[in-house]
């Protein structure tokens, strides 16, 4: 099999572009697309577990430490403990990151837009439910579903 027929180097070829597209989109709010990522989840959801946040990202505990170490340095978050499990932390926006968040929405919902436009409205459809798919069958067999 020719590499460029794989499906793994085709998958990580199309991660890298979407990844660059979206790296582009925030870059000059200084955070990296994981980042921008985890404070849209935040956006979405303060004061959550960080192992809760983890998942939903689907990191490893030592890439969300060292994201939650970086974001909490500049001052868009805060670790704090969680009022009924000692063991337990909370991760929460400060005023910035909040601001962050609304702001990193706002370019998601524009960049998406931009990105998808390149395909026409029923190829567009079909790989979102493809990667979903992939998504959802890897968690089944990994387990995690």
């Amino acid at each position: 099999m020719n590499v460029h027929d794989c499906i793994f180097f085709q998958l990580t070829k199309a991660s890298l572009a979407g990844t660059g597209f979206w790296t582009k989109k925030v870059e000059h709010l200084g955070v990296t697309a994981s980042q921008a990522m985890v404070l849209n989840f935040l956006g979405e959801e303060d004061r959550i577990l960080s192992r809760v946040l983890r998942q939903k990202l689907q990191v490893t505990s030592a890439t969300m430490t060292g994201i939650l170490d970086r974001l909490e340095k500049i001052g868009l978050l805060e670790r704090q403990p969680h009022p009924d499990d000692r063991r337990a932390i909370l991760v929460c926006l400060t005023d910035k990151g909040a601001c962050y968040a609304k702001d990193i929405n706002r370019i998601m919902v524009i960049a998406n837009g931009e990105f998808m436009k390149r395909f026409d409205p029923e190829d567009s459809r079909v790989f979102r439910r493809m990667l979903m798919q992939v998504q959802e069958k890897t968690q089944i067999e990994r387990g995690n579903g």
